[in-house]
């Protein structure tokens, strides 16, 4: 995978292996990304595009397979088998990623304001007033500073979905991931997500995106994955592997998305 000139590699999954059962998900699957990047992952449903995410985010073990956060190593294959690091060091890997989910996942019962403090106050043990400032300023960024009181329900799917990016961007990560953020949404709130994460991408956030949205993944990422079947099909630059696939997979994909 291409590096930017001297960037940093904030993370590297090698021969990443995972299967439920009888199937196999994902199949000695390598990635990397460097600082400053943004990488999608495109695919259709069932291809592993969710499930090599939730394994980089810690949500689910591989099978067999190195997981590796700024030469630190989550997980490393011992003998076949992926053996992960001690409880302490595995939380200190999760301080340097953000997650935000297809459903927002915020606590209904907490207001806007107390969605994104809680984490930085409970997890980084940090000062109130600090956080507070910060997280007044990161929804003033997602044009919802008058929304600091209000409960999730009182709000639109798109600013559900705003408030999740601000929370997860409270913590001060190294790398944000999305899992399709916008396939809650319709289309006009889809559109609003996809600015504030082009506007992220203009601030050279480091972000790795599972998204369906071809045009965005072409004009807003610096590296593109197309999976199949486990397998990473094809990758490389985005208006390549868009516009120009050389794949019979990514053809047959791409086109009958045109198709619909």
């Amino acid at each position: 995978m291409s590096e930017k000139n001297g960037a940093e590699k904030l993370l590297e999954v090698r021969h990443c292996r995972k299967r439920f059962g009888e199937n196999e998900v994902l199949t000695d699957l390598n990635l990397s990304v460097t600082e400053g990047q943004v990488l999608s992952i495109i695919g259709p449903s069932g291809s592993g595009k969710s499930t090599l995410l939730r394994c980089a985010t810690l949500l689910e073990t591989m099978d067999g397979g190195d997981l590796i956060y700024l030469g630190n190593y989550a997980a490393r294959d011992t003998n076949g088998k992926a053996v992960y690091a001690s409880p302490a060091e595995l939380q200190r890997i999760r301080g340097m990623f953000g997650l935000v989910f297809q459903n927002f996942n915020l606590f209904p019962h907490y207001s806007v304001l107390k969605n994104i403090m809680e984490a930085p106050m409970l997890v980084q043990k940090r000062e109130k007033e600090e956080v507070r400032e910060e997280a007044m300023a990161l929804l003033k960024q997602m044009g919802l500073q008058d929304r600091a009181d209000a409960y999730p329900y009182q709000l639109s799917g798109g600013q559900q979905q705003r408030v999740s990016i601000a929370r997860a961007l409270a913590m001060n990560p190294k790398i944000l991931f999305f899992d399709e953020p916008t396939s809650a949404l319709d289309p006009e709130l889809t559109g609003e997500i996809l600015r504030v994460i082009r506007a992220l991408a203009e601030k050279r956030m480091t972000m790795v995106i599972v998204t369906h949205e071809m045009a965005f993944a072409r004009d807003v990422s610096d590296y593109v994955v197309f999976m199949n079947e486990g397998f990473i099909v094809e990758e490389g630059d985005p208006r390549e592997v868009i516009d120009h696939p050389t794949q019979e997979r990514t053809i047959q994909f791409l086109r009958r998305l045109q198709d619909k």
